[in-house]
């Protein structure tokens, strides 16, 4: 059977997959919620996994996620979509453990298609030190792969999207630019290595060097757009975000593809579901909107921590950057300057 290129099955891919913000408040927003006592963190103010009391000092941390693919090469997109699953228990302050995997496949391509998938997550995963133990596939037009996990941590330690303060820094680990330099790349018009090599990275290196540190506030960016992840923070911690955009560091290549309009489809969802919740300077041009709101894919963490563990922070992880400050609740949760 003829090789098949695996974006010439899919109609959005990565993160940008995503059902729009908007329309996923509608649908979740006052559903009646499961109680118990154990559970710490639910979806109610949309963090990144939940977290189970296991009684014993330790939390049990679960998240689950799953996209179509954003490359052709299989042992890459299985690489992407694990480090991207895994990431959100690194954005609670957890380490992973165990994983079970979801693949929707379809009838088109080879079954070693398959096989090469799950290679590549099962390179990934040991090289986080989780073991895939099972899983669920399904026959489905669209191919689709991603992996539920769960992690461990001491219930102290845990992180969490609300907790930012006031005079808080604000640390992102990876730069901006995936959706923007994939959506060219899929034309044909970039070759993108920059944003498939940092997509494939774990934020494991970058939730150790937070060790003994006090994190207030964690979250990681993906398909919601740095803007939409820096509000659900604010949002839940009752304080405004000052993202200076002159700070902020892109891929090589992002501005360009946003110059020459290869932008994804979420940057739009995105920015239509929080243009009343973040203010931008009317001088912005479109091409920096597009970067704020465009989404990523296995995006760096976001920090909040005192300016003093930020300088100690930023000594130990070289990849990461100061954004911005929190400030006291203003006008809009979020502000760019």
């Amino acid at each position: 059977m003829e090789e098949v290129r695996l974006t010439s099955l899919v109609r959005s891919s990565g993160c940008n997959a995503k059902l729009p913000p908007g329309e996923l408040h509608k649908a979740l927003d006052n559903l009646p919620q499961s109680r118990s006592e154990a559970l710490i963190e639910g979806f109610e103010s949309s963090d990144d996994a939940l977290v189970y009391d296991l009684g014993d000092g330790n939390v049990l941390i679960e998240t689950v996620d799953f996209f179509p693919p954003m490359v052709d090469d299989p042992e890459i997109f299985g690489e992407i979509a694990a480090a991207n699953a895994i990431s959100d228990i690194y954005a609670m302050g957890g380490e992973p453990r165990i994983a079970m995997s979801l693949m929707c496949f379809p009838s088109c391509l080879d079954i070693s298609v398959m096989r090469r998938i799950m290679l590549g997550a099962i390179r990934k995963t040991e090289e986080a030190g989780v073991v895939i133990a099972g899983g669920h596939t399904l026959s489905d037009r669209e191919p689709k792969f991603g992996l539920a996990v769960t992690g461990f941590a001491p219930k102290d330690s845990v992180w969490s999207n609300k907790g930012a303060k006031p005079g808080d820094a604000v640390i992102l680990t990876k730069k901006l630019g995936v959706g923007l330099l994939m959506t060219a790349h899929k034309a044909g018009e970039s070759e993108a290595e920059e944003a498939i090599a940092q997509m494939r990275i774990l934020n494991k290196a970058a939730k150790d060097a937070a060790a003994s540190l006090d994190i207030h506030a964690a979250t990681d960016v993906t398909g919601f757009s740095l803007m939409g992840h820096s509000y659900e923070v604010a949002s839940a911690s009752g304080i405004t975000i000052a993202i200076e955009f002159s700070k902020l560091q892109y891929l090589e290549g992002a501005k360009e593809a946003a110059l020459f309009g290869f932008v994804p489809e979420g940057r739009y969802t995105n920015e239509d579901y929080l243009e009343d919740k973040v203010i931008i300077p009317d001088s912005f041009e479109i091409w920096q909107r597009d970067m704020l709101f465009s989404p990523e894919t296995s995006g760096g963490l976001l920090l909040f921590m005192s300016p003093q563990d930020a300088n100690l922070y930023l000594e130990r992880n070289a990849n990461a950057y100061l954004i911005g400050y929190a400030e006291e609740r203003d006008e809009k949760p979020v502000k760019v300057i």
